[in-house]
């Protein structure tokens, strides 16, 4: 039941049924219920709510993909330790090469995949090297991108994270605009893909 899992009441899983049939059913008929609820909201307060909600229940699901991802690492340390990982689709949607960067393709627009995993990798503190496949090479865009996601600062001075624009190099991977995180292999610079959405 949609009351239960995503932990609102019943007459907010019945709005939510309600909003499906509206415009914004059709134009976003994927969206869970937390993200059409606060998108819909009424009111500030409700908006406020729902996103409170979404980020709670997104830390608890990232928590858990972590630990997990952890313990994954782990097996392929203790099972084949001769064997480089690759993930080609788990849930939590990191490669496995703990040792490596990782390369992190994401959208500029309304993305909340890419919103969710770009949360998951900065989590784990692995180096990662982001690219902004909608930036038309616009330093302002990714700029303000990075802003609006509050990438750290003194990483990408760092250079633990790099921000770039993607030219072509994501649809080498695929000809449509879906999130791909793959783990880039010290040292020799190859590339495994890791996750596809």
């Amino acid at each position: 039941m949609i009351s239960l899992n995503w932990k609102i009441g019943i007459e907010e899983a019945q709005r939510f049924e309600d909003l499906k049939s509206t415009p914004r059913g059709l134009l976003s008929p994927n969206l869970d219920p937390l993200t059409t609820l606060g998108i819909e909201a009424r009111n500030d307060a409700e908006r406020r709510h729902y996103a409170e909600l979404w980020v709670k229940q997104e830390y608890e699901r990232t928590e858990k993909e972590l630990k997990f991802q952890r313990e994954v690492d782990a097996a392929w340390k203790r099972l084949m330790p001769n064997m480089l990982p690759v993930n080609m689709g788990n849930a939590a949607g990191i490669a496995h090469d703990s040792s490596g960067r990782l390369a992190l393709f994401v959208r500029e627009a309304d993305c909340q995949r890419c919103d969710a995993r770009l949360s998951a990798v900065l989590a784990d503190k692995r180096p990662v090297d982001i690219y902004l496949v909608d930036s038309e090479g616009s330093d302002q865009k990714l700029r303000n991108w990075a802003q609006q996601h509050r990438i750290p600062a003194e990483q990408v001075r760092e250079r633990r994270i790099t921000l770039n624009h993607d030219t072509d190099r994501y649809m080498l991977h695929g000809n449509s605009i879906r999130q791909l995180l793959y783990s880039k292999v010290k040292p020799s610079n190859h590339h495994f893909t890791a996750k596809c959405l």
